[in-house]
């Protein structure tokens, strides 16, 4: 696994040992951010599950201002992908729980112009997790939730103010869009 492009190009990540991360494939990143094109640019990200912080750290290579990876268990590959990419000074890291990361996020009024969820696949955590970040009022005005879940998962087609904008599959992996609904 590798930063596709950008300022990071080619630098390769490291993975945590055994099969408890299950990193976005090189593949559905490209296809990801070629969708997101410019829309990175400066952006706010928040990498929510984050593993390997293969998104954030991506985004941050092609112009992204600032990402925040949350993970509960690897944090020490977070900070070692970090520098290895030279990108750790835009990069903050939190060890917990994602849920109650979002909530306290929140309490801190921060919002993001991307949020990348890549909860594991099959149990539940893709609507939680947009429940979690409606309630949480995380997303920017004008931002886009995008969530990865498996295949064959149901697709939550609205959670609070999110709604979905646009879905794409990739072999195992469905990437959901999200997007603040327009009121009046």
């Amino acid at each position: 696994m590798r930063i596709i492009t950008g300022s990071a190009r080619g630098t390769r990540l490291k993975s945590p040992a055994g099969d408890g991360t299950r990193p976005t494939a090189d593949r559905t990143r490209e296809a990801l951010f070629s969708m997101l094109g410019s829309r990175v640019v400066d952006a706010r990200v928040l990498d929510l599950f984050a593993g390997t912080g293969a998104l954030a750290l991506e985004a941050l290579s092609r112009g992204a201002a600032s990402a925040v990876l949350v993970d509960r268990t690897t944090q020490a590959i977070l900070a070692e992908n970090a520098a290895r990419t030279k990108l750790a000074g835009r990069a903050e890291i939190r060890r917990s729980d994602v849920y109650a990361a979002a909530a306290e996020l929140a309490r801190e009024g921060r919002t993001f112009d991307l949020i990348f969820a890549d909860p594991p696949y099959a149990h539940g955590d893709n609507a939680r997790m947009l429940e979690a970040a409606a309630r949480g009022a995380l997303l920017a005005a004008g931002g886009l939730l995008v969530l990865e879940q498996g295949a064959g998962e149901e697709i939550v087609p609205q959670a609070g103010s999110l709604r979905m904008v646009r879905e794409r599959r990739y072999g195992a992996a469905r990437i959901c869009f999200y997007a603040e609904e327009e009121q009046g």
